[in-house]
């Protein structure tokens, strides 16, 4: 069976799988590349950018290698082929569980509890929940919902298309390595750049994807597209810029503004600044975007892998 076939019919298996199953509470593939790369930082870690290069191309490199491997010795079995592209997509992307954890955190803020709803936003983001009210911890849903759904699925399939079970690997290794010494506290400054530069150069294509399928998918695809156009750049992510503001033009509602991390206030700007600020309602309605765009994300790398595999063998046949 072809590549593209292949692909296709694994990614579309894996999805379903997580659609159904979710994240495992114990033996997480990702849990353990990240155990495995805090190891590696226990014996790398100098402040210094050269040795955060070498831990991100040992930790990188390492699990695409083995991904490789992988792949190479189930080649010639067309089931094994589809088996372990489905249990690579399942395991790097995390559509189900966002959702789960945003509908939670949805949940208590509709009961009111917005304690509970505090404690379980650590979750989901690195927020400072005790600096917000109930509609700093919906903004701050939304905002993740939207920022992860490019990150924890989008971004997956689009590399898992362009190379297969290794670019699922490689592109979760790094998006993990990221999140673990890419953010800019004294320790991982100089460490975490190589990290978090490599993390926007990869997922620089999902975003883009994903604004465009969220822009195509939501209610107000012009008022995405416009408050994408608008306001993306003025993002301090480049990847975060356009997948927000599309969402926020999609749904109506304005995001960005004054938040807190680790005890750091941030004064980002306001995307989409007319529209209506962030209801609890509007988390669900962030959940089933998500859920959209990335359905209309696995059939966009399906069909682009596809193409390529033909255009590939036409110009070898020419």
């Amino acid at each position: 069976m072809r590549a593209d076939r292949v692909f296709a019919y694994g990614a579309t298996a894996g999805l379903l799988g997580d659609l159904l199953l979710g994240d495992p509470r114990r033996g997480h593939p990702v849990a353990a590349f990240g155990r495995a790369a805090g190891a590696v930082e226990r014996v790398l870690w100098r402040d210094h950018r050269g040795w955060g290069a070498l831990h991100t191309a040992v930790c990188v490199g390492g699990a695409a290698g083995l991904a490789a491997l992988a792949s190479h010795s189930v080649r010639s079995s067309r089931t094994a082929s589809i088996a372990l592209t489905a249990a690579a997509t399942w395991a790097v992307v995390g559509g189900t569980s966002l959702g789960r954890e945003a509908r939670a955190i949805g949940d208590a803020l509709a009961a009111g509890d917005v304690e509970v709803a505090r404690e379980r936003l650590p979750h989901l983001c690195g927020r400072d929940p005790q600096a917000l009210d109930a509609h700093g911890i919906a903004r701050a849903v939304v905002e993740s919902v939207a920022e992860n759904t490019s990150d924890a699925v989008v971004g997956a399939l689009v590399w898992g298309a362009v190379g297969g079970v290794p670019g699922l690997v490689a592109f979760r290794a790094v998006n993990t390595l990221d999140a673990m010494v890419g953010h800019k506290s004294p320790k991982y400054r100089r460490y975490g750049w190589a990290s978090a530069r490599l993390d926007d150069v990869a997922g620089w294509p999902g975003a883009r994807l994903t604004a465009v399928l969220a822009s195509a998918a939501g209610s107000d695809p012009r008022g995405a597209v416009r408050a994408w156009r608008a306001d993306a750049r003025k993002h301090p992510s480049p990847n975060a810029g356009p997948v927000e503001a599309s969402f926020a033009g999609a749904l109506g509602v304005r995001l960005g503004g004054t938040l807190a991390y680790g005890g750091r206030v941030e004064h980002r700007p306001v995307l989409n600044g007319t529209g209506r600020a962030v209801q609890v309602d509007d988390i669900e309605r962030a959940v089933r975007l998500s859920r959209r765009v990335s359905w209309l994300a696995l059939g966009v790398s399906a069909a682009g892998r596809l193409l390529s595999q033909r255009l590939l063998a036409k110009g070898r046949t020419s």
